[in-house]
C-alpha cells in the first residue's frame, strides 16, 4: 500500500487557488474531460489522471465482470500519480465500480481510496454524488439509463433502491466496449429517455456511465419532461464543487447547478 502523499500549502494564491481538482478516469474515457471543461469557475483547475484499461471489451456479462476486475488493479496507480500534482480535492470520474455492492460496496470503495490519499483530501465518487443530487430534489421514484450490460444494470438498480428510491426501470444500452460508449448517437439516448424510461410514475431520470456524455442534451429534455434529469458527470462535478466550497451556479446546464 502506498503511503498517503504529504500535501504542501502555497504561501500565496497560485494556479487553482480556489480548487485544484484531481480527477481519476479510465484510459478509454473522453466523456469526463469533455463535461468538466464546461464547468470551469475562475480560480478552479482540473487535473486528470488515467488508469489503464487493459480489457475494454464490454460485450457480455462475463466480459463486463472481467473489465471491473481489471480496473480494480490499476486504479491505485492513477491515484498515486495524481497526488504528485498536489490536488486539493479528488473526484472519481468513473462509474460502474462505484455502484458495485450497493451502499456498502460504495462505502468500501471510498474507504480504499481514502487509505491511499489520506485524511486531508475530500473525495467524490459517482454513485454517492448521484444519490446526493437525487436527495436534493426530494423525489421518490427514479429510472436510470446506463451503457452497461445487464450485470452492471443490476448494480445500479441495487444502489438506487438501497438509497431509498423506487426504481421503475434501469435501461442498459449494452455498449460493446468501454471506448464505444462515447460514440453512442444522441438520438439513441433521446429515444431511450422518451420511449424506454419516462412515464407518469417516474419522478426523475439519472444516467450512469461516465463516458456517455449527456450534458448537452439533458437540460433540454428536463424542460420538455418537467422533471430532473441528472447525468453522473454533472452530479460528480456538482458534488465535488459544493463539498470543496465552490458554490458557483451555471445556467443552461441543468437544474442541479441552477438550483443547488
Amino acid at each position: 500500500m502506498n503511503q498517503p502523499f504529504k500535501l504542501t500549502k502555497p504561501q500565496e494564491p497560485w494556479i487553482g487557488h480556489r480548487g485544484r481538482l484531481g480527477v481519476i478516469i479510465p484510459s478509454t474515457n473522453v466523456g469526463v474531460e469533455y463535461d468538466c471543461q464546461r464547468f470551469i469557475p475562475e480560480g478552479v483547475t482540473w487535473h486528470f489522471g488515467r488508469f489503464w484499461v487493459e480489457q475494454p471489451d464490454l460485450s457480455s456479462d462475463n466480459m463486463f465482470l472481467a473489465f471491473i476486475d481489471a480496473i480494480r488493479k490499476t486504479i491505485p496507480d492513477a491515484i498515486r500519480d495524481i497526488m504528485t500534482c498536489e490536488p486539493s480535492y479528488i473526484m472519481m470520474g468513473m462509474s460502474a465500480e462505484t455502484f458495485w455492492g450497493g451502499l456498502e460496496g460504495n462505502a468500501e470503495f471510498e474507504q480504499r481510496l481514502r487509505e491511499q490519499v489520506g485524511p486531508e483530501l475530500g473525495l467524490t465518487s459517482g454513485a454517492a454524488a448521484l444519490k446526493a443530487a437525487l436527495d436534493k430534489f426530494n423525489v421518490k421514484s427514479v429510472a436510470a439509463l446506463t451503457p452497461y450490460q445487464s450485470v452492471g444494470d443490476v448494480q445500479v438498480h441495487r444502489f438506487l433502491e438501497e438509497s431509498g428510491y423506487k426504481v421503475t426501470k434501469v435501461y442498459g444500452l449494452k455498449c460493446e466496449t468501454a471506448t464505444s460508449i462515447a460514440h453512442t448517437p444522441r438520438s439513441e439516448v433521446i429515444d431511450a429517455i422518451l420511449n424506454q424510461l419516462d412515464g407518469d410514475n417516474v419522478d426523475a431520470i439519472v444516467q450512469a456511465g461516465t463516458n456517455l456524455s449527456t450534458v448537452d442534451i439533458f437540460p433540454t429534455l428536463e424542460r420538455q419532461l418537467g422533471k430532473p434529469l441528472i447525468p453522473i458527470n454533472v452530479a460528480t462535478i456538482w458534488h465535488a464543487f459544493r463539498a470543496h466550497g465552490i458554490n458557483d451556479k451555471f445556467f443552461g446546464k441543468g437544474r442541479l447547478f441552477e438550483e443547488f
